[in-house]
């Protein structure tokens, strides 16, 4: 017997929607495929490239795939081959850049890193990434991705960090903390959209510097999470530190924050 054809039309709509609100509530399930870029001068990346992997696996459930570019030197100038090739971050999820390449200005490069951000992948920033790319004439592009400019930063000594935006989905739950050892950038320019999340003080001008912030980037509103916090591994290996790098990575990556941390 055959069905009447509204039936059938009001039964293809339910399974429709069923079917989508199930992809929905399993997307957070997917596996991350996340990137991680790391190496260049003055930092230990042969340590780094581990704790931060390491930091998602201790404190999140979602599982990431992770690929690692490690330029083992350092230089301040390297061109990497691997940011030559425009699909460079094709197939990511998230790009997270822990890299310090101070001296490179070649704009046609680094408009080639800046690319797939500017198409919406999203991205995490640590430390140096905020000192990378800053001659030429590409390098206010460089900081406008950043979200913001440091100039330099002062001698290296532990510092408080001030939970500044309580209710964000980052840093909701957190509380102030202090680093082991620290190495504060100065901070002279912030961008339109971006939301200071913590600061602390310096010892050398005693004036307060952001150094955990978020913004959304570009025509695609693409989320990037920075911290200027990370120049040593003692730092990046305290308990605050690898919850708060990955709530970043968590809300960069467009999943839930709190529901997909480890308790």
């Amino acid at each position: 017997m055959r069905q009447p054809i509204h039936i059938l039309i009001v039964a293809f709509i339910v399974t429709f929607i069923s079917t989508n609100f199930s992809i929905l509530a399993n997307a957070d399930e997917m596996p991350l495929k996340a990137l991680l870029v790391t190496g260049g001068c003055c930092h230990d990346y042969d340590e780094q490239r581990n704790i931060l992997p390491m930091a998602v696996d201790l404190n999140c459930k979602v599982p990431v795939e992770w690929t690692i570019l490690h330029q083992r030197t350092k230089g301040t100038d390297n061109l990497l081959e691997f940011y030559k090739n425009p699909a460079w971050a094709d197939g990511y999820d998230v790009v997270v850049h822990n890299e310090c390449f101070a001296n490179v200005g070649n704009e046609n490069y680094i408009s080639g890193i800046l690319a797939p951000h500017i198409r919406g992948v999203p991205a995490v920033l640590i430390h140096c990434t905020m000192h990378s790319y800053r001659t030429g004439p590409a390098r206010e592009d460089w900081w406008e991705f950043c979200g913001a400019h440091s100039p330099g930063h002062g001698p290296k000594h532990p510092f408080e960090v001030e939970v500044l935006a309580k209710l964000h989905p980052i840093m909701k739950g957190l509380e102030n903390w202090t680093t082991p050892k620290g190495e504060l950038y100065f901070i002279s320019k912030t961008y339109p959209g971006v939301i200071p999340l913590a600061q602390s003080k310096s010892n050398k001008t005693s004036k307060m510097h952001m150094n955990i912030w978020a913004h959304e980037y570009g025509p695609k509103n693409t989320r990037v999470f920075a911290t200027t916090i990370g120049h040593h591994n003692e730092t990046m290996l305290q308990r605050e530190y690898m919850e708060l790098f990955t709530r970043g990575f968590l809300w960069a990556s467009g999943r839930a924050v709190t529901e997909n941390l480890k308790q």
